[in-house]
């Protein structure tokens, strides 16, 4: 009976000990002290919106390449294939298509990628591990919702950037001359139904990061708190504090994305002469957290 009796001590405090340690695994990235949940709340990953890009192929259960009808700003097409899980990495390849595309009526030029989440959320943690590509094209991580699953006034668009970046800045423009060494972070309300009473507006702001995006790995982090305010982290270190334009109340996708911006349009010579790694944006990981008792 003894026996039987440490035996059932010794699993218990095995099976306690792998507890705290998943526990330890599945926390955000903060350094210490930056962690702002309440001492009475714990973090809880939200595996739907969580991947670590383990294995060859991306999780379909979790993630679509295509989402929203959405095929990309022209002119950088969103295309598949451009996008592989490998290394411990998901990675997605800009590229030059070898003829124009015309599709829409639109047509492109480059191609980039569309990663979006199955699974929505709201109030919560969200980070990425990524590292930026060289070219003109973008290197992001977002949430976004689907004006179509909203009812009355509530069929609007809000949209978080956690971060977005270029790796060539070909725009003049002074405002953009921070797209390739900073966290650029951005609250968007849009595409208001008439009649409703609900603000427009872009409200972010900007943090050094201290070298090129595309120089290093680098964690992007905010905490959408409430509808009214959503705090920013970088590499584990509270930034800033924004106040949305608008409520933001509405369950939003995860997105992941490398596409061309209408305000940094290729170079002369196409953007794309240099060598695949430097041309691919990689993801190293994206995690999802709930705040829980």
């Amino acid at each position: 009976m003894k026996i039987v009796s440490k035996i059932l001590v010794l699993a218990l405090i095995g099976l306690f000990g792998l507890g705290c340690s998943q526990s330890k695994m599945q926390q955000p990235y903060f350094v210490e002290g930056a962690d702002p949940k309440p001492e009475a709340k714990q973090w809880i990953l939200v595996d739907d919106l969580s991947d670590e890009f383990e294995g060859s192929q991306l999780n379909s259960s979790k993630w679509t390449l295509t989402g929203q009808r959405w095929i990309g700003r022209p002119p950088g097409l969103f295309i598949p294939e451009n996008i592989k899980v490998e290394n411990g990495t998901m990675q997605v390849t800009t590229v030059k298509l070898p003829e124009p595309v015309v599709k829409n009526n639109q047509t492109f030029t480059h191609g980039g990628g569309h990663v979006m989440s199955n699974a929505t959320m709201t109030y919560g943690y969200y980070e990425c591990r990524l590292k930026a590509n060289k070219t003109f094209m973008s290197s992001t991580f977002w949430l976004y919702n689907s004006k179509e699953d909203g009812e009355g006034c509530d069929r609007r668009n809000t949209e978080l950037d956690i971060q977005e970046s270029v790796g060539q800045i070909v725009s003049d423009k002074l405002e953009l001359q921070k797209f390739d060494d900073h966290m650029n972070f951005n609250t968007h309300s849009r595409n208001i139904e008439e009649g409703c009473d609900i603000p427009k507006g872009i409200i972010g702001g900007k943090a050094p990061i201290g070298a090129k995006a595309y120089d290093d790995f680098h964690v992007f982090g905010a905490w959408w708190k409430s509808k009214d305010e959503v705090l920013f982290f970088l590499d584990g270190k509270f930034v800033e504090k924004v106040k949305p334009a608008a409520d933001f109340s509405l369950p939003m996708h995860i997105r992941m994305v490398v596409e061309t911006y209408n305000w940094n349009p290729p170079p002369a010579d196409g953007g794309m002469n240099m060598s695949v790694e430097d041309r691919t944006t990689h993801y190293d990981w994206v995690r999802a957290y709930k705040l829980a008792d």
